[in-house]
């Protein structure tokens, strides 16, 4: 079984699309559990009329897409994990694509990437995550016409969450305190860390390009400044974990220029910033 989990946040403008591609699947063997953020405009409702068969966490408040996603892996019954934006649309064979593609793979396979599309199915999401000898992360592909170029599969750093397929047997073995992702992230740049600990433990990742789906994008409308900064802080948060104090001092040495300018940009630019200094500490 493949336990599917999708948080939402006022996402009835784009949940009935995910779920009815999620029902039209060729392959039927999961669950879908939905963890919802506290919305206000009727998207538990929408989901209880016209989806029973759903499970449904409702929180109270807006917990943060960290804690969602581990409220429904925490409950989650298959081997498989997949998480989703609620503005994700699946093509129909993707899950059966994708089921057939682990089968006999490697012990030690922890995630799979699939490809995703924007919206206009032209141009290119996320082909998963690469990560720079500065430390910096960015989606492979993000905003290429999509000719091809990415219809081989190959081992990569991360995972993209926004689709992701998770090993449950890798994120049992990974978890921290603060969850299978950190909890304290509340939001981006998680699944960078989970799937640089993953990398640490000796599990693989691979892009898998006819497993499509398309993407909207930020559908929860959250303020750009914010997301900055959140990325900005997150990133700290991310190297501090996984790097060496040695590593981290080489990083220091090869980048100081550039992150010290970036920070006084955004000390000046972006009203967060000042919640980093308390932050990165904690």
């Amino acid at each position: 079984m493949i336990s599917i989990i999708i948080l939402t946040f006022n996402s009835t403008k784009y949940i009935k699309s995910c779920l009815d591609s999620l029902f039209a699947q060729d392959y039927q063997d999961f669950e879908i559990i939905i963890v919802d953020n506290g919305s206000k405009d009727g998207t538990p409702h929408l989901i209880k009329e016209n989806y029973p068969q759903v499970r449904l966490i409702q929180n109270k408040e807006n917990l943060g897409a960290c804690k969602g996603k581990n409220q429904g892996i925490d409950i989650a019954k298959g081997s498989w994990i997949l998480t989703l934006d609620c503005d994700v649309i699946l093509e129909r064979n993707f899950l059966k694509n994708i089921a057939e593609f682990i089968k006999g793979k490697e012990e030690r396979l922890g995630m799979v990437q699939p490809k995703i599309l924007n919206i206009d199915k032209k141009t290119i999401y996320s082909c998963g995550i690469y990560l720079s000898k500065l430390r910096r992360f960015y989606d492979i592909g993000r905003d290429r016409v999509d000719n091809g170029q990415f219809n081989t599969s190959k081992y990569i750093f991360g995972a993209c969450s926004a689709a992701a397929l998770y090993n449950r047997q890798m994120l049992e073995e990974i978890k921290e305190d603060t969850g299978y992702f950190d909890e304290r992230f509340f939001f981006l740049v998680e699944d960078v860390d989970l799937s640089w600990r993953a990398q640490r433990n000796g599990w693989k990742v691979i892009f898998y390009p006819k497993a499509v789906c398309y993407h909207f994008g930020n559908s929860s409308k959250t303020d750009n400044k914010l997301r900055q900064f959140l990325c900005f802080r997150n990133r700290y948060f991310t190297i501090k974990k996984n790097m060496s104090l040695m590593g981290r001092l080489k990083l220091f040495v090869l980048s100081f220029w550039y992150e010290i300018c970036r920070f006084f940009y955004l000390l000046f630019t972006n009203r967060y910033i000042i919640r980093f200094t308390k932050g990165i500490n904690d």
